[in-house]
């Protein structure tokens, strides 16, 4: 039996409610390993920067900054000269903890993404009873333990934990949270919420079993913690505080189901996690037959893990964060609220709050909701780590990243053997439209796409499509040329890497800009403007049904049952 009360708490930080998935290498159609993550928070900071690697003196400290979410997330020289802002202060530390002589570089966004050892890791917020914030006995969030395991480890279980460490023993704040992460030879999932009594953390993480896919749509998806399996860990408090403070009982059920320890279940709503689990599983293999409906957020119904009945490539995992629920009783792009164009997008408003904000007290009741799909308007960006061993770490991890909304925008590769990144993806703000930056002409189709969505969507996915397979189809012939430099200097492979990801950028930036205004000159003003000027297409009778187009003023005589003067 679980204590109840609430804890009340400021915290500083904004949730990301976000989808992220490893593909095992067994399950990949050339034997990559994938680290998948949609970050759906698109008010925040969408930079992708690249931190460098460094030397240390020995004896030195390494600050721990707070979690910032808006634009800027850090400001200093500690992180790389992108986050160098001149004009603006830098940030000051929560704390210190003892530097290494020597750290990774990697690529940061508003989590670290990939570091150059092909380290891994996608994020999801997730319920816990337990929301706590910073102070000088937890200086730890997950953005923070994430940088520090990209800067020191090769690998996924080192990773974990010295991260685990870290937060045990410097504190950890925020929600909780799973981290999803891998290296070049397996994929695990790390799980961490605070404790409510003081600094200290809780975690318990778990190897993807190879040959299967995990997801992670923000709710816990481990459960019961076996202290014999050899691939599961767990935080060497956690069995002591569960029986301490009367989490769990081992006399009414032997082992420690994680999830109803630590969370009241899903993030939100009911079905705003279990729904995308549902969905991506079923994508899977739909052999399983998984149904749509469960008792509640403790559902046994869907396993940890799955063997997909097809192996999968980068482009059919970016697939799954591009999906609406099409072809389902749960379309988003059918139906009155998708208007009259099938605009699967919904916007959130006052009438919309966390169903589990409140801790130990009954979940809100809530006045209505929408189906939560894995493709959502707010994506700040969404990406697919390929993590390959046939080829040496600098031509073989690459981060393919769509900026914006995955589903309006086209993937880029950056290879995590760059010396840098383009200045069009690392510096911008989402304050201010600029026409320079990358992110912000994805933005522009997204939204106005919208007005117009089943129309535009052909035009959009064409050229998806046609720039993804270019992109895909000239991989290998930029890989062998690389391969070639790398034999007789790794650093003109690592030279040649970076002209191909900056020039590829900009040739993505360019093509998609030009694009962007051919797409608004062909829909203005509601017409459908190629290859006939002003082609009148108006609405679908359904809608024009449904609101009422049948009862507008089509004679003189005033409506029977118009009671307006």
């Amino acid at each position: 039996m679980k204590k109840i009360f609430l804890i009340f708490t400021l915290l500083v930080i904004e949730v990301f409610s976000c989808t992220t998935i490893i593909v095992t290498k067994e399950a990949s159609e050339d034997g990559s390993i994938m680290v998948a993550m949609a970050a759906d928070d698109e008010v925040g900071d969408q930079r992708i920067v690249y931190v460098p690697a460094k030397d240390h003196i020995k004896g030195s400290k390494r600050p721990i900054y707070p979690y910032l979410n808006n634009y800027p997330r850090y400001v200093g020289k500690g992180l790389g000269p992108a986050y160098d802002i001149k004009g603006l202060e830098a940030t000051k530390p929560l704390g210190y903890i003892d530097e290494v002589e020597h750290t990774y570089a990697y690529f940061d966004g508003c989590y670290g993404l990939m570091n150059e050892h092909q380290l891994s890791i996608g994020e999801s917020t997730c319920a816990s009873y337990y929301n706590t914030d910073p102070g000088k006995d937890r200086i730890f969030d997950t953005r923070a333990l994430s940088h520090i395991a990209l800067e020191r480890c090769t690998k996924a279980k080192e990773a974990i934990l010295l991260m685990g460490k870290l937060a045990e023993n410097y504190g950890y704040y925020g929600y909780g949270e799973t981290l999803t992460i891998a290296d070049k030879d397996e994929g695990w999932t790390f799980e961490i919420s605070g404790t409510g009594m003081g600094k200290s953390a809780v975690w318990v993480a778990k190897k993807i079993p190879e040959g299967e896919v995990f997801v992670c749509p923000n709710i816990f998806r481990i459960r019961e913690i076996d202290p014999k399996d050899s691939n599961i860990l767990y935080s060497s408090n956690l069995f002591t505080l569960a029986k301490q403070n009367n989490w769990w009982d081992p006399k009414e059920n032997k082992k420690l189901d994680w999830l109803k320890v630590i969370s009241p279940g899903e993030y939100d709503h009911p079905y705003y996690s279990l729904r995308r689990i549902w969905r991506i599983f079923s994508r899977l293999n739909p052999s399983m037959n998984l149904s749509p409906w469960v008792k509640d957020a403790f559902t046994n119904e869907y396993p940890f893990s799955i063997k997909p009945l097809k192996k999968l490539s980068v482009r059919d995992v970016f697939s799954l964060l591009r999906d609406h629920y099409e072809q389902t009783p749960f379309d988003l792009t059918k139906g009155l609220a998708a208007g009259p164009f099938g605009n699967p997008y919904r916007f959130f408003g006052p009438y919309d709050h966390l169903y589990n904000e409140s801790g130990f007290q009954e979940p809100a009741k809530l006045p209505g909701a929408w189906e939560r799909s894995p493709s959502v308007i707010y994506t700040g960006y969404a990406y697919v780590n390929q993590i390959r061993k046939n080829l040496p770490n600098e031509i073989a991890g690459i981060c393919w990243i769509a900026l914006d909304n995955p589903y309006t925008s086209c993937m880029i590769p950056l290879y995590i053997g760059v010396n840098n990144l383009p200045d069009t993806i690392q510096y911008q703000t989402v304050e201010k439209f600029d026409e320079s930056q990358l992110w912000w002409i994805f933005n522009l189709t997204a939204n106005y796409a919208m007005l117009k969505f089943d129309y535009m969507k052909k035009d959009i996915l064409d050229i998806q499509t046609q720039l993804e397979k270019n992109l895909f189809d000239n991989q290998k012939n930029i890989e062998q040329k690389a391969l070639l430099l790398y034999k007789k200097n790794p650093q003109e492979a690592k030279k040649f890497l970076t002209e191909y990801t900056v020039n590829t950028a900009y040739y993505i930036k360019d093509k998609w800009w030009d694009f962007s205004k051919k797409l608004i000159a062909k829909y203005n003003d509601g017409y459908v403007n190629k290859p006939v000027q002003a082609t009148e297409v108006g609405y679908p009778k359904w809608w024009l049904d449904k609101v009422g187009y049948q009862n507008g003023p089509t004679t003189y005589e005033k409506p029977k049952n118009d009671n307006n003067n």
